[in-house]
């Protein structure tokens, strides 16, 4: 499971089922991503407690007014713990119910070369913001990572592939409506692929109306192995070698 958020207050209380549940289900590791400051110490907490569980810590667009001097020096020593695997959840989102633009624009772009600094990779939120999020990265040169919940098509997906970037995708992939984002999934390089939940959010269509968990991720891989005329088993394994591509030595 390529991202979730472990640390939301709906998956608290029974974490520790959930996360055996995902293990039983087959899934061997799991990306949480902070959004903040706080929830990315919390993220980190957790995976002090389970072996299965990387962190991504960073400033989300949502709270990217937070962001400041103190924020990336707390950032740059949380990374230094060798379950952060990555900076996220970072990027831009312009569709009107985030940060203003200039706090969004200034935080990604200055956790982009925190991540160069770091040589880490970065997990990029991007909503109705896809042009201006590569005009961002193309500023910070070698800067590599994941879109995470991809939700264009084909040709969008392309213009993250060629800068290097996976395209992960989400329960979303799954909703009968989201043909395009099938689409995207059946032509992504399998070695720029990755699925993921978004936990507790974007449950996929079998699970619609319940709360989201990593083990669900299977449903996400089946519609994507479907729409790339293959089977799960083989699939899924080249998606976990594509993310210890992308995350490196701390990821296995």
């Amino acid at each position: 499971d390529a991202h979730a958020h472990l640390d939301d207050p709906r998956l608290r209380d029974d974490l520790d089922a959930v996360i055996a549940r995902a293990a039983a289900a087959g899934v061997v590791r799991i990306l949480s991503c902070g959004e903040d400051i706080a929830s990315s110490r919390r993220t980190l907490e957790i995976a002090a407690r389970h072996p299965t569980v990387r962190v991504a810590v960073g400033v989300h667009p949502h709270r990217a007014a937070t962001w400041d001097p103190a924020a990336a020096d707390a950032l740059r020593a949380l990374a230094a713990d060798p379950r952060v695997v990555a900076l996220g959840e970072i990027g831009v989102d312009l569709s009107g119910r985030s940060a203003p633009r200039e706090a969004q624009e200034r935080a990604f772009l200055e956790q982009l070369v925190l991540a160069r600094e770091l040589d880490l990779p970065v997990v990029v939120h991007v909503r109705d913001a896809g042009d201006l999020a590569r005009e961002i990265v193309d500023r910070v040169a070698g800067s590599r990572g994941m879109i995470h919940c991809f939700s264009e098509g084909p040709a969008e997906a392309a213009a993250w592939v060629a800068r290097g970037f996976a395209v992960s995708f989400a329960g979303t992939v799954t909703y009968p409506k989201n043909r395009a984002l099938r689409d995207a999934a059946a032509a992504v390089p399998v070695g720029s692929l990755l699925v993921e939940t978004d936990a507790p959010y974007l449950a996929p269509q079998s699970r619609r109306g319940q709360r989201n968990e990593p083990a669900f991720v299977m449903d996400t891989l089946a519609v994507v192995a479907a729409a790339r005329d293959v089977t799960a088993g083989p699939l899924g394994a080249a998606i976990g070698e594509a993310a210890g591509r992308l995350f490196g030595p701390r990821w296995p």
